[in-house]
C-alpha cells in the first residue's frame, strides 16, 4: 500500500513532523525536557523519512526510463493543474541525497541552537518535505509551489538564526531567488496557454517554434543561474552562507543548489531543446567563467565559510558545463559521460561541502571566529577532528578514491571530446581546487598551535563524530565505488539524451 504512496509520504510527513513541532513548541527554555522531547522528535521524523527513502531506492527499477512510483490525482480542476508525483534515474539520487542529509543536520544542530529550538527543526523538516516536492513533482504549477515554498524555511533559518548581518543576507537571497522564478512561472504560463494542462511530460512532447524556445529557456535560465548559482548572479550564496547557521549552511549547499542543476535537466533541455542548443555556448562560457575565475576569488578568501562557498560556486560549474556540452560533441559516447559527470558532481558536492560546512561548524561552535587568521595548530589538539577536514579538503580538491574526482573526471573527459581548451580550463579547477583548500589547511589544522583559542580546544565529542563519520564513509564510498549510483541514472540519461537530439522545430 505505501509502495503506491511512498513519495507523497516522504512530502508529507516531515512537514507535518514541522507542523507539530511548531504547533507544540520547546516553551522557552532549550534545556528543558519539552525541548529535549522536541529534538528527539525532529530526528525521529528525520531518520523515518531517510527509512522510508532507503525502500524507493529497494523498489526502484534501474532499467526503466520512464517515471515510477506515479500518483496522479486532479488537483484545480478549472486549469487542470494535476497533483502528479514521479521520479526516474535523475530525480530518485536527488530525493535520497535530501532524506540522507536531513538528519545529520539535526545531529548537527542538537545543542547548537539555544534559542526557539522547536522552531529551527521544524524549519529544517517542512524545507526537506518541500525539497522533496519540487524533485517528484511532474506538475508544472505543483513543481512551481513547491520551488517557491522552499523560500520560506530557509528565508527563516538565516534571518532567525543567522549571524550579525542575518537580515540583508536573507533579503538578498530570497530576493534573488524570487525574482528569478517569477520568470518560470510565466514561460510555464505560456506552455500552458499552447498545451491545456501543466504536465511536464506533456511540455517535453510540445513542439515550439525557435523564437519561443529562445525566450523560454532565458526565463528557466535565469530561475535556475541564480539557484545553482552561476556567475555573475552568485554574489547572494556568500552572504548567506557566511550568516547562515551551521545546519542551513549544510543543506543549502547539499541540497538547494541542486535545484538549479535539477532544473536545467528536467525542464531546460528536454523541453526547449533547440533554445538549449542555440545557447549552450553560452553556458559552457559562463560554467567555465565560474570554474576559473571564482576559483581565484576563493583564493582571497579570508573567512573559511566564505571560501567554502566560493568553491560550491565553482564546483557547480562543472555541473552547468557536464549538461551543456551535449551539443559541441561529436562522438556518441561523450555525451551521457558529461550528463553522468554532472549528476554525479552534484550529489558528490552535496556530501563534501555539506561536510566542509559541518567542520567549520565544529570549529566555530568552540571559538566563535570564522576567520583563517584566528586558527594554527588545531590538529595539535584536536586530532581526530583534523583527520576528517583534512580528508573531507582533500575531496574537495579532487583527490582520486573520493566522490569529488569522479563527477569532476567525467566531466573533464566530455569536455575534452568537445574541445580541448574546454577541458583545459576545467581542469584549472583541479589545480585552483587544492591551492585554495590546501592553503586553508596549511593555516587554520598545521603548523604550531598560534594563540590560547586553539590551545584550549577540546576533541570531537560522539555526536559531532557519528555525523562527521557517516559522511566520510559516503564520500570514501561514492568515490571508490560509484556504479550503484551511475547504473541508477543511466537508462534515464540515456533516454533524456535521444530526446533532446530530436528537433522541436
Amino acid at each position: 500500500m505505501l509502495a503506491n504512496y511512498i513519495l507523497s509520504f516522504l512530502i508529507w510527513f516531515p512537514i507535518l513532523g514541522g507542523v507539530a513541532l511548531l504547533v507544540i513548541g520547546d516553551g522557552d527554555d532549550v534545556n528543558s525536557p519539552q525541548a529535549r522531547l522536541m529534538r528527539m522528535a525532529a530526528l525521529g521524523f528525520s531518520v523515518l523519512t531517510f527509512i522510508a527513502s532507503i525502500a524507493l531506492y529497494l523498489g526502484f527499477d534501474n532499467t526503466e526510463p520512464a517515471m515510477q512510483f506515479v500518483e496522479r490525482v486532479m488537483w484545480v480542476e478549472t486549469f487542470n493543474v494535476w497533483y502528479y508525483l514521479g521520479v526516474d534515474g535523475i530525480s530518485a539520487p536527488l530525493i535520497l541525497l535530501t532524506t540522507f542529509i536531513t538528519p545529520l543536520v539535526v545531529i548537527a544542530g542538537w545543542d547548537m541552537i539555544k534559542s526557539r529550538s522547536a522552531q529551527y527543526f521544524a524549519a529544517f523538516l517542512i524545507l526537506e518535505g518541500l525539497m522533496i516536492g519540487v524533485f517528484s513533482a511532474l506538475d508544472g504549477l505543483l513543481f512551481y509551489v513547491f520551488w517557491e515554498a522552499m523560500l520560506i524555511p530557509m528565508f527563516l533559518i538565516i534571518g532567525v538564526w543567522g549571524g550579525e548581518r542575518r537580515i540583508y543576507a536573507t533579503l538578498k537571497f530570497f530576493l534573488y531567488t524570487f525574482l528569478g522564478s517569477v520568470l518560470m512561472l510565466v514561460a510555464f504560463i505560456w506552455l500552458y496557454l499552447q498545451a491545456d494542462t501543466f504536465n511536464l511530460l506533456v511540455f517535453m512532447n510540445l513542439p515550439i517554434d525557435l523564437q519561443a524556445q529562445k525566450l523560454i529557456f532565458l526565463a528557466f535560465l535565469v530561475a535556475f543561474a541564480v539557484k545553482v548559482p552561476m556567475w555573475p548572479v552568485h554574489t547572494w550564496l556568500p552572504d548567506a552562507h557566511v550568516e547562515a547557521p551551521t545546519g542551513g549552511s549544510v543543506i543549502l549547499a547539499a541540497i538547494m543548489l541542486k535545484m538549479g542543476g535539477y532544473g536545467f535537466i528536467r525542464l531546460s533541455l528536454p523541453i526547449v531543446p533547440d533554445g538549449s542548443a542555440y545557447f549552450s555556448g553560452l553556458m559552457i562560457a559562463l560554467s567555465l567563467i565560474a570554474v576559473v575565475y571564482i576559483g581565484f576569488v576563493a583564493l582571497m578568501q579570508k573567512d573559511m565559510k566564505k571560501l567554502i562557498a566560493y568553491s560550491s560556486i565553482a564546483h557547480m560549474g562543472f555541473v552547468t558545463l557536464g549538461m551543456f556540452l551535449l551539443w559541441w560533441i561529436t562522438a556518441e559516447t561523450g555525451a551521457g559521460l558529461g550528463m553522468t559527470g554532472a549528476m554525479v558532481q552534484m550529489i558528490s558536492h552535496g556530501l563534501i561541502s555539506g561536510a566542509m560546512f559541518l567542520c567549520v561548524g565544529v570549529l566555530y561552535d568552540r571559538v566563535h571566529s570564522r576567520q583563517i587568521a584566528d586558527y594554527g595548530g588545531v590538529a595539535n589538539t584536536m586530532p581526530v577532528f583534523a583527520a576528517f577536514m583534512v580528508l573531507f579538503a582533500m575531496a574537495n580538491a579532487g583527490l582520486p578514491g573520493t566522490s569529488g574526482f569522479v563527477g569532476e573526471f567525467m566531466v573533464i573527459i566530455a569536455s575534452f571530446k568537445a574541445n580541448f581548451w574546454f577541458a583545459f580550463l576545467a581542469a584549472t579547477t583541479l589545480i585552483l581546487g587544492a591551492a585554495y583548500t590546501l592553503w586553508m589547511i596549511k593555516r587554520v589544522v598545521y603548523g604550531e598551535v598560534a594563540n590560547d583559542n586553539v590551545a584550549h580546544l577540546q576533541d570531537l565529542n560522539a555526536r559531532e563524530f557519528i555525523v562527521l563519520g557517516i559522511l566520510a564513509i559516503s564520500v570514501l564510498l561514492v568515490g571508490l565505488w560509484p556504479a550503484p549510483l551511475v547504473d541508477m541514472m543511466n537508462t534515464s540519461i540515456e533516454q533524456l539524451i535521444q530526446q533532446i537530439s530530436q528537433s522541436k522545430l
